[in-house]
């Protein structure tokens, strides 16, 4: 990544932090939301009750949520991201839910960590900020051998959520790129046992009841944001969608590539 979409990335998300009440930030809701299928499924996948004692890296850490949940089950959390604005957040976060996570300002590409340090690396709607290839070198060496790479980011396929990325240019960088099948190649490349799963399929229609019926201007409201305040009036929309989705995505799985977001995890192979 260059210096000067660092730059841009790091003031946006630098004006992003300092307009949310560190109160105001979810955290809990990654594991009880219903609109959050990516992280109540990773969280299972993790196994919540083997997260206490860990090392964990948030690459990436934006408000903290992550990072403080794991965190409050026990876990030693270092939550780095490009923006100041960013780590300073995520530890309000972390005060505010009385626990504590270590904050460091850097790049993806340039982790400020020994070889071999953590047990989970982590990061959450990332890599398509990033340089990906430098960014994964970057995770393998960190990790411990058997260490777990856990990533989730939006797809780049689908042609209804590409209309809605030009429509929410305010709301986002100019030099996101979503994930292609090529960035699912390069962390096959680097690890074993590497698991794939789509999330958002026809459960998308809650976007267009935002657009079309609630009337929400996409270059003004974070739909990704507004899913979890909403969560509880959207249960009898989102959730039976969400069963036809698991049932889809199971009997014909290249639908992931339609999905708005991928879920990752993988094993590293050790040094």
């Amino acid at each position: 990544m260059s210096d000067t979409i660092q730059k841009r990335e790091e003031h946006f998300h630098d004006d992003w932090a300092h307009s949310v009440d560190p109160a105001s930030v979810k955290v809990d809701e990654l594991e009880t939301a219903c609109t959050l299928p990516e992280t109540r499924y990773i969280i299972k996948r993790l196994g919540k009750s083997h997260l206490k004692g860990r090392k964990i890296l948030e690459i990436g850490c934006g408000c903290g949520e992550a990072s403080v949940y794991f965190a409050k089950q026990g876990a030693e959390v270092y939550a780095t991201d490009l923006s100041p604005g960013m780590v300073e957040l995520a530890q309000k976060v972390a005060a505010h839910h009385r626990c504590k996570i270590h904050g460091c300002v850097c790049a993806a590409e340039e982790l400020p960590f020994e070889d071999n340090t953590f047990d989970v690396v982590y990061a959450a709607n990332v890599l398509h900020h990033v340089d990906i290839d430098k960014a994964l070198d970057e995770v393998v060496r960190v990790l411990k051998k058997n260490g777990v790479f856990v990533a989730w980011d939006p797809v780049a396929y689908n042609p209804a959520i590409n209309i809605y990325r030009r429509l929410a240019r305010r709301v986002r960088t100019e030099d996101e790129h979503p994930i292609t099948r090529a960035y699912l190649g390069s962390v096959q490349k680097r690890f074993n046992t590497v698991y794939s799963k789509g999330f958002w399929f026809l459960t998308n229609l809650v976007f267009v009841k935002y657009f079309f019926i609630d009337r929400l201007d996409p270059s003004k409201v974070r739909y990704w944001k507004k899913i979890i305040d909403d969560c509880k009036n959207l249960e009898s929309l989102y959730l039976p969608l969400e069963k036809a989705d698991q049932k889809l995505l199971k009997y014909f799985p290249l639908l992931k590539w339609m999905c708005w977001n991928m879920v990752i995890i993988a094993r590293n192979r050790g040094k």
